[in-house]
């Protein structure tokens, strides 16, 4: 599914038009990506919570060549399902494939 895919599931549900639905999915992103720049975490309750997470220096071993190469320490955004989201997929996923048995 994508972006637009999304946008037009969303106007659909709600009767917004797609444009202002698109709108706020581009500000809701926006929102995500900028809390995570400046360090924060985001939780939202029965989906997930965002963080960010530090990765040490090391080496790495290139697969190509075997060549060592020094990876410096870098910061990388993590997401975390609610126990609720995991739940709610499993549910959806083992009906689907009762339904087709």
């Amino acid at each position: 599914m994508t972006k637009a895919d999304i946008v037009e599931k969303v106007a659909a549900g709600t009767g917004l038009t797609k444009l202002e639905t698109e709108a706020i999915i581009e500000g809701f992103l926006n929102t995500v990506i900028q809390s995570l720049r400046e360090g924060n975490g985001i939780e939202i309750r029965g989906f997930g919570s965002y963080r960010v997470k530090k990765k040490n220096a090391r080496y790495a071993r290139n697969p190509r060549t075997g060549e060592k190469v020094y990876v410096a320490e870098h910061f990388v955004p993590v997401f975390k399902f609610s126990k609720d989201f995991k739940a709610a997929v499993d549910r959806g996923l083992k009906n689907k494939v009762a339904e087709k048995e």
